[in-house]
């Protein structure tokens, strides 16, 4: 167990847990969807948490050294960006704590990671390696590198931690500076701040100590722990405001002296609560849900739904609405909010009576977002306001608006800069000449999420209270923001049972919402790109032609097919505006893999020159085989390659038939292998070449067109000539074959009556 000795941690005290997941294959970083995610669950009480990280590669020599980088975030997926990106105007982003381990000649690395006095509840870890190259491996054809990835995590838990009463004095005593002492005070709700005090030191019967206070949890990538240090003998003392609402704060004390001498004290905390206002907005939307649920249904029985109310939707509490109290002795307002679930990591908030509410100078009005699921952190929230109207606006006077997770800023009209105890808030402001504000928060933490508002004036609330502001608010909860522009796609990704969104962008698009257009293509470029995919199709014209002036109709018919599909296939598959599908695009994809293979298949059997019944039975069995391996594997090589081999492995029988047969080289025309074979086959290698080891995802678009143009200027090459008894464009003779006498392969005559 790689935890301190039991001198420092007794073993009837403490309790050590440990979690694992599975190990998991390591991508290259392109977008979010590369990173693997892992999550784990801290219980309540944990000391010590420390994660094992263990990182492998493959013993091949495809195997080079490696950078791994690890992110680690408390409440919600890592925000990372390795690439440099830039995010959408009005997103707020913090970076995340990460570390990088190199795999270098050692073919495994492990490192740990110590994190004291965690805060309970979601731990996320992302993974991933450097920045994908761009270039287009082709499956099967070369042996990728597998680099390997696993967390473990062992944590040190506290059993029957001491809990401290408000207003109650607890007496504690720290046996020797090995051992920190750790108690946790409950905050309830409302509390604006609270203030902690250590008192009564005695250390060795002297009334002379010093000693060292930690309140709160170390939450990464930011942590605000508090710390006091009391030396001497005098009281100390610490005042938090706005702690976080309905939850446990940690203290941990512990003993900065030399000697192994036990130490005494007392602790006592005290709080001073913000009582919330009277509203009558809660129950006036209730009154009015009453009625209309006493109300029949039209069309409906006792139990069908009411009119414009959804059904999976969550109410505040009538009490913290509702509660009464004279307006000299409240400190906030409260305003009700709905919780509406849409979807997965999609939640819209409905203000009750809104969505324009008051806001005040004389005190602060408060909205609660309900985010604490544990599935809301994997989507974007997403606020915004619009200053409606100022009553006796009185000169540059501000709607100040903060947004914070576990606990609102009370004290918005003193301070401004939108920090509460242990978080740093999200500030927005609006003004008669800037009317609107955005706050876009990629990945919220899993917490109840506060936004605060208040009117400020620049020269004192004095001259400010007669104002009054009507501010709208439009908060929700979506997967991705703006659904990820123009130039992306929202994808849902899933780790084990938890879900979370993130952008793939395309045409070059970059960021975190596929905003950033540093290297965007130009319209000009998509289109250029489109016209040479789908227009270099046009070279199996001359193969079709070919093959129809040569009486081989079945192969025009699959060149046909498979120019078609082709060109449509790219046509819906660029990145860009410039799209058009014909049909659903996973079956223009097939269409365009199958055509491509049964062309080559179809080629290779028509140079073997067998006959024609075993022919025609080889170009069904085969293009059934191809289809069924294309349905199994996609983009496997050997879907191209069997066939292909198999096909040339029928070729150079036949030849090496007819050659013995005939006593001579096969073809025996030394014109047909200098015009058309070697010619042919060099064309075919050349785009095999260019197919295998040239495509990247930037030249894409004219190196697969180059493909395109090589492999049907080859069909064209290698076709074999029609056969001797036939006349060139025989098959539309036999179009207006009736009532005449007609010739078959085997120059029989017959009476056709």
């Amino acid at each position: 167990m790689p935890f301190p000795p039991p001198r420092a941690y007794p073993d009837l005290l403490y309790v050590s847990e440990y979690f694992s997941q599975s190990a998991q294959k390591l991508s290259f970083y392109s977008w979010y969807g590369n990173a693997k995610l892992f999550r784990f669950q801290v219980p309540e009480d944990t000391v010590l948490l420390r994660w094992l990280l263990q990182a492998s590669k493959g013993k091949g020599p495809e195997c080079t050294s490696m950078e791994i980088t690890v992110h680690f975030r408390y409440g919600a997926p890592p925000v990372i960006n390795p690439l440099g990106t830039q995010f959408p105007s009005n997103a707020t982003v913090r970076p995340s704590y990460n570390l990088t381990m190199t795999l270098s000649i050692t073919l495994q690395n492990s490192t740990f990671v110590n994190i004291t006095t965690p805060a309970a509840g979601d731990w996320f870890i992302a993974v991933h390696l450097p920045q994908a190259a761009g270039k287009i491996e082709v499956k099967g054809f070369s042996t990728p590198c597998a680099y390997i990835f696993q967390p473990d995590m062992f944590v040190l838990r506290l059993v029957d931690v001491p809990i401290l009463e408000p207003d109650t004095p607890l007496q504690q005593t720290i046996a020797s500076p090995a051992r920190p002492l750790h108690v946790k005070i409950f905050i309830p709700e409302y509390t604006a701040t609270m203030q902690f005090t250590l008192r009564s030191c005695v250390a060795n019967g002297t009334k002379a100590c010093a000693i060292r206070v930690v309140l709160g949890s170390i939450m990464l990538p930011q942590s605000f722990q508090k710390t006091l240090r009391c030396t001497g003998t005098a009281d100390c003392s610490l005042v938090l405001h706005s702690p976080p609402w309905e939850k446990w704060l940690q203290i941990m004390a512990e003993d900065l002296g030399t000697a192994n001498a036990s130490v005494s004290f007392e602790m006592i905390a005290s709080f001073t609560a913000c009582k919330p206002g009277s509203t009558n907005s809660f129950l006036n939307f209730y009154n009015s849900l009453n009625q209309s649920q006493s109300t029949p249904a039209l069309g409906g029985g006792p139990n069908a739904s009411t009119p414009g109310m959804l059904g999976n939707t969550t109410l505040p509490a009538v009490g913290a609405a509702n509660n009464a109290s004279d307006p000299g002795t409240f400190c906030l307002q409260n305003q009700p909010v709905i919780r509406e679930d849409l979807d997965v990591a999609s939640v819209r908030f409905r203000v009750i009576n809104g969505p324009s509410i008051p806001v005040h100078s004389e005190f602060p009005t408060l909205l609660l977002f309900n985010l604490n699921t544990g599935m809301d952190s994997g989507g974007t929230l997403v606020v915004n306001l619009l200053l409606n109207e100022v009553h006796e606006i009185i000169g540059n006077a501000s709607v100040f608006a903060c947004m914070s997770a576990a606990s609102p800023m009370l004290t918005l009209n003193t301070t401004q800069n939108c920090k509460t105890a242990f978080f740093q808030g999200y500030p927005l402001s609006v003004t008669a000449s800037s009317t609107e504000a955005t706050l876009i928060i990629p990945y919220p933490e899993t917490d109840n999420w506060f936004l605060s508002l208040q009117l400020i004036c620049p020269r004192g609330q004095g001259e400010c209270n007669k104002a009054k502001a009507k501010v709208t608010i439009s908060t929700y909860l979506t997967p991705c923001f703006d659904d990820c522009g123009t130039y992306g796609q929202c994808s849902l990704l899933r780790r084990h049972g938890y879900l979370y969104a993130g952008c793939s962008c395309k045409a070059g698009w970059g960021g975190w919402s596929c905003t950033d257009n540093t290297k965007a293509q130009s319209v000009g470029s998509q289109n250029l790109a489109t016209l040479l995919l789908t227009l270099s199709n046009l070279m199996f014209l001359p193969a079709i032609a070919v093959a129809l002036y040569r009486y081989y109709l079945v192969e025009a018919s699959v060149y046909t097919y498979t120019m078609f599909f082709s060109t449509f296939y790219h046509a819906c598959d660029q990145p860009g505006v410039a799209v058009m599908c014909i049909m659903d695009y996973d079956t223009l994809q097939y269409c365009d893999f199958l055509g491509s293979v049964v062309a080559i298949w179809v080629t290779i059997l028509c140079m073997a020159r067998v006959k024609k019944i075993l022919k025609y039975v080889l170009f069904v069995l085969g293009t059934l085989l191809i289809a069924m391996s294309l349905q199994l594997d996609r983009r496997g090589i050997w879907n191209m390659m069997g066939p292909c081999l198999f096909a040339l492995i029928i070729m150079i029988m036949a030849w090496v038939y007819h050659g013995v047969k005939r006593r001579h080289c096969y073809p025996t025309s030394w014109k047909r292998w200098v015009f058309y074979l070697i010619p042919g086959i060099t064309l075919a290698f050349v785009a095999i070449s260019v197919y295998a080891f040239m495509e990247t995802n930037d030249n894409y678009y004219y190196t697969h067109s180059i493909w395109h143009i090589l492999v049907a200027s080859s069909v064209a090459f290698l076709l074999p000539p029609c056969d001797k008894h036939k006349k060139p464009w025989a098959w539309s003779e036999k179009l207006i074959c009736r009532y005449q006498i007609c010739k078959n392969d085997r120059e029989e005559l017959y009476a056709v009556t």
